[in-house]
């Protein structure tokens, strides 16, 4: 058995069995390997491509994601969304080919120091230039990746490491010979900080649960929505953590932060309790951090000791395994908490998410995306859907107006926030969800940065359906530049875009477009009723914007709406 055969066995042996990918010299080897591995490769048409799809597979099945790509170029094409895996936590194996060993560090063709530009983006980096030390540095990568806190892991193997026949004694290593050095284990909680933060939540008289996306990752959503509707607790949501309760829920106020519902965040600046679950308190979430939730006193719930207190100190952390962090809350909380000591407050929350809910009602003609995207929502309502975003505008809309049952139905670029993530991730999506609806939802600027990827879908015959919502802008940076840089419009004019709809034909796909009010039922209709792929292209005004609006370095309470000049452009265009 070669190294090469070696490394596809031990991914079938951890249950892998989808692999995304590119083939080229440095990783040879593994690609002949793959030919009768079981293991099934799909050839995307670009590295970035191929880590981006990992992503989606990992994200919407809870799996390992793994992607393969070959040294230099191929490598340095997979950073991007190895730093987005990392950024949001995703369980994903990068496995990269590389030179010879012997011909390291003398600047071969295609050499480039993996290893080292990965490190300051992983979980941890392995680089195996030793067959004897394959089987340990592999097992560890795939162990690593998805214990604790998830994360990517990458393993580069010189070219002369997969071609070398493995050693019998190293055939014999098993999963317990792995040293318990790098065994992750939760930091054990205590009953008494168990019993301080009831104790605290208890005498509070506004608590809110603050949401994020450690809540899925910790397979936590069922045990929070217990808690929540026992105790009847207001909830908020980071992007990450939306659907972690479900949207619909008569307790979630939405997302908070910079695009947040004006609910949610009146809510975070008014409690007097913060209940984190599974969030780090990003910026984008918190605004300025001075302001943010100023009466509140903190419980922190993570797996991850480093989040904790590292921008907000916590009153109360609570380190360890959320689920049982969590029933010892709820069965603690039952005998402490009364529904009464907060109903004005939680009168007060849900009327605020009545009065101050989004309308849908726009008079317009043209389309409205948010009215567009609310729609397909519930069109999507009795269907398995997952929706994958871009980033920009279209993700702010689809964060704010659809509404989503599970974190994992729900992909988007959340701390990296990159552009060209949305249909490699749907790809992934497809193939790990097979059976699910599965939408991208992208934009005009995105959609340009991973294009090649209508190939991918054309060729293994997969149905992923591509919303492009077309404002021949880069919107949401046209919008700071309206907003914050004086009008002064500098390279965000994209109206030389290329006929969307021809390019999809051109790869294969179905597609048509819509430019009119009237025209979105029958679009919708047609979209999601067609059983393969399918792009629908929708115009929409260059200068609609994303509201509500918190300002860079303001409090959240400090959201700004609608301005008079898009009131007046509004009239102007019924």
């Amino acid at each position: 058995m070669r190294g090469a055969d070696y490394l596809l066995k031990t991914l079938k042996d951890h249950q892998v069995d989808t692999v995304f990918g590119y083939p080229g010299g440095a990783i040879m080897p593994v690609y002949d390997a793959l030919l009768g591995s079981g293991v099934k490769h799909v050839l995307c048409r670009h590295e970035q491509g191929a880590v981006f799809a990992a992503d989606g597979y990992a994200r919407s099945s809870g799996k390992l994601g793994v992607c393969i790509a070959t040294s230099g170029p191929g490598a340095t094409n997979l950073i991007t969304g190895i730093a987005n895996a990392q950024m949001d936590s995703v369980p994903l194996l990068a496995i990269t080919g590389q030179v010879a060993s012997n011909l390291i560090g003398t600047d071969a063709f295609q050499e480039i120091d993996t290893y080292g530009l990965s490190l300051s983006i992983v979980k941890h980096s392995y680089l195996v230039t030793r067959i004897e030390d394959l089987p340990r540095m592999l097992n560890e990568a795939i162990q690593l990746a998805q214990s604790g806190r998830p994360g990517p892991v990458l393993i580069d193997i010189a070219k002369d490491v997969q071609m070398a026949a493995m050693p019998s004694t190293s055939l014999a290593y098993s999963h317990e010979m792995r040293p318990k050095a790098l065994a992750e284990t939760s930091t054990s909680t205590h009953a008494e900080e168990v019993q301080a933060a009831t104790t605290l939540l208890a005498a509070s008289k506004k608590p809110l649960i603050y949401a994020g996306g450690g809540v899925n990752l910790a397979k936590a959503s069922e045990l929070l929505t217990s808690l929540v509707e026992q105790f009847k607790l207001p909830t908020v949501t980071t992007l990450k953590g939306i659907g972690a309760l479900p949207s619909s829920h008569a307790y979630n106020l939405g997302m908070l932060g910079m695009h947040g519902t004006k609910a949610a965040n009146t809510a975070v600046q008014e409690c007097d309790l913060l209940l984190v679950t599974g969030a780090r308190l990003d910026d984008r979430a918190t605004g300025d951090l001075k302001q943010f939730a100023p009466h509140a006193k903190v419980i922190h719930i993570d797996c991850d000791r480093a989040e904790v207190s590292k921008l907000r100190s916590a009153d109360i952390s609570l380190v360890g395994e959320m689920p049982s962090i969590l029933t010892s809350l709820q069965q603690q909380l039952a005998t402490k908490f009364s529904h009464e000591t907060a109903h004005d407050w939680r009168y007060r929350c849900l009327q605020n998410k009545e009065q101050l809910a989004f309308r849908y009602d726009a008079p317009f003609a043209t389309i409205y995306a948010p009215a567009l995207l609310k729609k397909l929502s519930d069109y999507c309502s009795n269907q398995k859907a997952i929706v994958s975003c871009d980033v920009g505008q279209h993700q702010m809309w689809v964060a704010q107006h659809m509404q989503f049952n599970s974190s994992s139905h729900h992909l988007s670029s959340g701390g990296l926030g990159a552009m060209g993530y949305g249909l490699p991730a749907a790809l992934g999506a497809k193939f790990a969800n097979p059976e699910h609806t599965i939408i991208n939802v992208s934009g005009d600027g995105s959609i340009m940065m991973n294009i090649q990827e209508l190939a991918t879908l054309k060729r293994y015959g997969v149905a992923v359906k591509i919303l492009l919502l077309d404002n021949q802008r880069l919107g949401m940076v046209r919008q700071w530049q309206n907003l914050f840089f004086e009008k002064r419009f500098s390279e965000v004019d994209l109206s030389d875009n290329p006929d969307f709809v021809e390019v999809a034909h051109a790869f294969g796909i179905r597609s048509s477009s819509i430019d009119r009010a009237t025209q979105v039922d029958a679009a919708l209709e047609e979209f999601l009723a067609c059983d393969e792929s399918y792009l629908l292209h929708v115009s929409i005004d260059p200068d609609d914007n994303v509201w509500p609006l918190v300002p860079p370095g303001k409090s959240n309470s400090d959201f700004i709406e609608e301005s008079i000049s898009d009131t007046t452009f509004k009239e102007n265009r019924l």
